[in-house]
């Protein structure tokens, strides 16, 4: 998962170790958690409560934009291996 952020000062960009650590925190720390997106960035280190709120936001704007069918699926073509089709 990216995030579309772009703030300055590293904010906009989230490493593999952080979206990971994210994504955990989010099951750990469910909607009625006092103090959520502090605990959350806590756990993902190097971000602020309000910039994993806003990666949550757009998380959340992604999905709606897959669900709703305004993302397009992949295509991807399957490729040979060993004389058969591998998706």
């Amino acid at each position: 998962m990216a995030s579309k952020s772009t703030s300055s000062g590293g904010s906009g960009s989230w490493t593999a170790q952080q979206n990971k650590a994210f994504e955990n925190a989010l099951v750990v720390y469910e909607e009625d958690t006092p103090d959520r997106w502090a605990n959350i960035a806590r756990a993902v280190g190097g971000k602020t409560a309000e910039e994993v709120k806003r990666h949550y936001e757009l998380l959340v704007e992604d999905i709606k934009n897959i669900e709703s069918g305004q993302v397009p699926l992949p295509n991807y073509e399957p490729t040979i291996t060993r004389g058969r089709a591998k998706m």
